[in-house]
């Protein structure tokens, strides 16, 4: 059975989403987003994808009051990502709640750094973040792109002991019109044994059916719930 897991994006405080990772879309959904965590919790929902704009922003993590209350308030497993890129960061997000944090551009940017974190916690509590634009890795809120293909980006850290793999295929993030099945399988075919989240796009339950019978392990999205496409409702039959 695919893992269900809902997002919430934090910009000052609130929930929002944005559309192909463009500041400038932003739409706040709602104010309080442990109103929003716990209305996940109520139905059923076990794991949350937490990301702190600002903090993919300010390059270091900014919203970490909004993880604390959510994490001290409901039981959900929350994975973290947003501008962590020091130990201190890592430190705080974990003190705040978080059981697993994301990390992208960091994993570019600071090898020794991420790789560090690998060694200290474990491929249990540390994820790759694999933003794809076109083949290649884009970073900080996807506002630089790399010149990093997505096989060689995602081998590297494998070989240092990564096995949790959250891929979002920009050109569809927000777009509301289906993932990047294409790519997910090209990463499944390289990469059998990791646990691929797949992210972005999704618009319907037969996309999260589709990933399911493509042998995706996992599957976040938000604007979708968001904007009425799935009800927390339809989710049941995934839980």
């Amino acid at each position: 059975m695919i893992e269900i897991i809902p997002a919430i994006d934090i910009i000052e405080g609130k929930c929002v989403r944005l559309s192909q990772g463009d500041y400038a879309t932003k739409k706040i959904y709602n104010e309080d987003p442990l109103e929003v965590a716990k209305e996940f919790e109520d139905n059923g929902i076990k794991r949350l994808h937490l990301v702190d704009l600002d903090g993919a922003k300010a390059s270091h993590i900014v919203n970490w009051k909004v993880l604390e209350r959510i994490a001290n308030n409901t039981s959900l497993v929350i994975d973290f990502g947003g501008g962590l890129k020091s130990d201190k960061d890592l430190d705080i997000a974990f003190g705040c709640g978080a059981k697993m944090i994301t990390g992208g551009s960091i994993a570019v940017k600071n090898e020794a750094v991420f790789t560090g974190w690998i060694e200290k916690y474990g491929e249990e509590r540390i994820i790759l973040g694999a933003d794809v634009k076109g083949k290649n890795i884009a970073v900080s809120g996807w506002l630089e792109n790399s010149d990093l293909h997505w096989d060689s980006f995602i081998r590297d850290y494998y070989n240092k002991g990564i096995r949790k793999v959250i891929s979002t295929d920009i050109s569809k993030d927000g777009m509301l019109q289906g993932p990047s099945l294409d790519l997910y399988k090209e990463m499944l075919n390289e990469f059998p044994d990791i646990y691929l989240i797949a992210s972005g796009g999704i618009s319907s339950i037969e996309d999260i059916e589709r990933l399911e019978e493509n042998g995706v392990p996992a599957v976040i999205f938000g604007k979708a719930i968001y904007e009425g496409y799935i009800s927390l409702k339809d989710l049941h039959r995934f839980l």
